[in-house]
């Protein structure tokens, strides 16, 4: 299971999961839902006690990902496949371009 914190702006939103079944979960925090209510990160999820499930990385997400040479030289350094579409999500978004950040959790962080 690989899981990633997901900060809108400087404020932990929510996790991103994607299970050892190969499911992908969102889900936000609690603590922005009461907080932040109108704050989404994107449309198509809106902040709601409900988990987000899938069986591919959610559009936002993916989005994320660089693409062309970027994609390329990404892929290359860290060796990992152009379709392990969350390994690259947890490799190249920590700081990306807009309010949205993506952090890996270890396996020892939670």
């Amino acid at each position: 299971m690989r899981q990633a914190k997901i900060f809108y702006k400087d404020i932990e939103a929510g996790h991103l999961t994607e299970t050892d079944d190969g499911l992908y979960q969102f889900r936000y925090l609690n603590e922005y839902i009461e907080n932040y209510p109108n704050q989404f990160i994107s449309f198509s999820m809106p902040v709601v006690y409900t988990i987000y499930t899938d069986k591919r990385l959610f559009p936002f997400f993916d989005g994320l990902i660089p693409e062309g040479w970027l994609l390329d030289i990404a892929s290359k350094s860290w060796k990992i496949n152009l379709n392990d579409r969350m390994g690259l999500l947890l490799v190249c978004c920590r700081n990306c371009i807009g309010a949205v950040s993506v952090i890996p959790i270890a396996d020892d962080d939670e």
